[in-house]
């Protein structure tokens, strides 16, 4: 391994090399001879050559100078650099070391991958090399249509062996990102030290920062020729994001030059939610969505008893209607017991990158200061929406008649699922909606189309889709109805009402007619029940159980899997029934029971579509067989949940035979430990840590980061009810 220059990056780089003991050699050229000998001398390479010297032979060559020297190093090198040798560098932009590398080779060879370790210190030079200097970093590559492939895996490799975790981006976007995210940040630092500096109170404004001051410009210490260089060879990428910035801060200057207090607030507002869920703010790009998430793995072991007296999170589907319906509201609405789950922060993250003023959550209470029906502002970019289908869906009714173009982007998970049936009949509204292949997210909306009212008859009932035309009826001109084949949750056309908006029902139909207005008002989101029935699931099954579940929404769309463990034979007792906010609530009691197989009625499936997953087990330890038909719309969930449920129950011993619509488990198969791979879906991970309870060895679950999407504090909650649980990162 050759490396091209020993300041901090290059040497920390080579010290981790050698340290790794992945390379045979570390050979370095510096134009300063007593930075070589000084890194011989520290151990941190093994010998110091001339250029010629240092890359001949080498089969892994390092850029690692200051941006604006690449170019000469690179014809420097070309001569003497060994066929399929791997070049790479280490430099903030990556625009420019490909134009260097092209005009010196005339191409882009498919053995130059180029690198940028998110990564550095305020010290300089071999003496300040630290092989840890990359560990819990981020290093982005930006490799081309023709990298090699086996090149790429083993730099990925090396960087891994020193601790960073590898993204990969293209090469523009990278530029971009990066002067968004640190070059500006620096650009800024260094202006305001140096405009304070002029300052003729200068030591006074010095002596008396605080320490916001000194941790915002710390970086205003770092090397003055290495930022010059960036700024030069990133321009046009940092010229627009200054005048983005500068932009944004005539109107924050606007703002308290007029006293204008509420804009002040809806941009201190969103500024302090996106930096609370930075990662989320890039549009799912891998750069920032590979950074939220490490993977997560559950562990169990057998056995245990459920117990207590609990509540668990906010009902999702009423989180998510409640911030829509309330930033295009007139006034304020407040809601109380928000899902503070990844899903529904996604939401609320969205409107106030549409303009909507949002303070919270805070202890599941926020305040929307509502813009309403026409007032959403056009964001700067796409609109990130994590794993949430529920809230993709509903967002294309809503933006389909929007003044401006939108795009939605999710996750990896959320990118595979169908939005064809939302997209085709918003289409039939007169909405122009662009989808990638198979009708796949990204959706690409454009803004300023004219919606007209339709009667839509679902093929297949889903509360999503009879929502997002019913979102998008609110702006089309006439009726809009929506015929379900069998009922749905109907948390939409409740809200509606409770927002002051007339729907129409007329047994399976459900109509709005457009041009209304919606009013403010107070909200009370009920506890889920689907995040409950994995305890109603898990006190039934478990022996010696006794749990008490407090104000769990008993919306009568909702109850299927009430209904069908009743049928199974659970023991499962509903009180003090009451009404908030139009939902119907109520606390349940579940004991230990006995259950048996049942033929699951199909009027009952689209009331329980979402706790299929965590039925399933509780079939697996009932007596005799158990049938489910009719719900393929679990084929389209965030997995294939009847094939990997199946999968799960085949990997712990529980044989079932899959269908194309459902699946038939015979009850009473003993369940061994093995480990279930959740495929990233959230429900699955939790029914497993359920199946536990009544296993006969340890159970491990792995992927199981989504579960934070629906129900935050679910290990911590299991764990205090009797399931024996840890999660582990890594």
């Amino acid at each position: 391994m050759a490396v091209i220059g020993l300041g901090l990056i290059g040497g920390s780089m080579a010290l981790a090399a050698r340290n790794s003991g992945q390379v045979a050699e570390v050979v370095a050229a510096d134009r300063r001879q007593e930075e070589l000998e000084l890194g011989v001398e520290l151990g941190v390479i093994d010998r110091g050559e001339s250029l010629q010297q240092a890359v001949a032979g080498a089969d892994l060559v390092v850029i690692a100078v200051p941006v604006r020297a690449t170019r000469e190093v690179l014809a420097q090198i070309r001569p003497y650099l060994e066929p399929g040798a791997l070049l790479t560098d280490v430099g903030s932009t990556k625009s420019s070391f490909v134009e260097a590398v092209t005009e010196v080779f005339g191409t882009l060879p498919a053995t130059v991958i180029p690198g940028h370790p998110i990564a550095g210190s305020e010290k300089n030079g071999v003496a300040a090399a630290n092989a840890q200097l990359f560990a819990d970093h981020k290093v982005i590559l930006t490799p081309a249509g023709n990298t090699d492939q086996a090149l790429l895996a083993r730099l990925t490799a090396l960087w891994q062996a020193f601790g960073a975790t590898v993204l990969t981006m293209t090469v523009s976007h990278h530029d971009e990102v990066l002067a968004a995210t640190s070059h500006l940040p620096h650009l800024i630092a260094f202006s305001l030290v140096d405009t304070l500096a002029g300052e003729n109170q200068n030591m006074e404004i010095f002596r008396y920062a605080a320490g916001g001051f000194r941790d915002f410009t710390r970086i205003a210490a770092s090397d003055p020729v290495m930022w010059h260089d960036i700024f030069l060879s990133n321009r046009e990428a940092v010229l627009r994001v200054i005048d983005h910035f500068t932009e944004d801060l005539e109107l924050l200057r606007q703002a308290i030059d007029h006293q204008d207090g509420a804009t002040l607030l809806r941009v201190f507002s969103r500024a302090r939610a996106a930096r609370n869920h930075f990662t989320k703010m890039l549009s799912g790009q891998a750069y920032v969505t590979d950074m939220s998430q490490k993977p997560v793995r559950f562990r169990l072991q057998p056995g245990g008893s459920i117990t207590g007296d609990i509540r668990v999170p906010g009902d999702k589907s009423i989180s998510h209607r409640s911030i829509m319906l309330g930033a295009l509201a007139d006034g304020i609405t407040e809601v109380q017991g928000f899902l503070e789950g990844e899903d529904s922060l996604a939401t609320l993250q969205a409107f106030r990158d549409m303009g909507v003023t949002i303070e919270g959550p805070d202890n599941g209470q926020v305040r929307i200061y509502g813009v309403g029906i026409d007032g959403l502002q056009a964001p700067r970019g796409p609109l990130y929406l994590g794993n949430s289908g529920t809230a993709m869906r509903l967002f294309a009714g809503l933006l389909a008649a929007q003044t401006f173009d939108s795009e939605l982007t999710g996750d990896a998970s959320l990118s595979k699922r169908p939005m064809g049936r939302v997209a085709d009949p918003l289409r039939a509204m007169g909405a122009v909606i662009d989808t990638a292949e198979g009708g796949r997210p990204p959706l690409k909306i454009r803004g300023g189309c004219k919606l007209a009212g339709i009667h839509y008859d679902m093929p297949v009932a889903s509360a999503q889709v009879k929502s997002c035309l019913l979102l998008a009826g609110l702006y089309a001109e006439g009726m809009t109805s929506v015929t379900e084949p069998a009922p749905t949750r109907d948390h939409t056309e409740r809200m509606l009402t409770g927002f002051g908006y007339h729907v129409h029902r007329d047994g399976a139909t459900a109509s709005v007619v457009g041009g209304g207005r919606l009013a403010g008002g107070k909200i009370d989101v009920p506890a889920d029940i689907s995040s409950a029935a994995f305890f109603l699931v898990a006190a039934s099954i478990a022996p010696d159980s006794d749990l008490t579940l407090r104000h769990v929404g008993m919306n009568p769309t909702r109850t299927g899997v009430i209904n069908i463990l009743r049928l199974m034979g659970a023991d499962i007792e509903v009180l003090n029934e009451r009404e908030i906010g139009g939902e119907p609530v109520a606390d349940l009691r579940v004991r230990s029971a006995s259950l048996k197989g049942i033929d699951i009625p199909e009027d009952q499936v689209p009331l329980a579509i979402d706790e299929f997953p965590v039925l399933f087990i509780a079939a697996t330890f009932a007596e005799g067989r158990t049938v489910l038909r009719g719900a393929e719309e679990l084929r389209v969930k965030e997995s294939d949940r009847i094939q990997v449920m199946a999968d799960g129950l085949a990997a712990v011993g529980v044989e079932t035979t899959v269908t194309p619509d459902g699946i038939i488990i015979d009850g009473g198969q003993a369940m061994a430990g093995g480990l279930v791979d959740s495929h990233g879906d959230h429900r699955i991970a939790m029914s497993f840590a359920v199946a536990s309870l009544r296993a006969s060895g340890p159970i491990e679950v792995t992927d199981c980061a989504n579960v934070a999407t629906s129900f935050p504090g679910f290990v911590e909650l299991a764990s205090s009810s009797g399931i024996r649980i840890s999660a582990e990162e890594g």
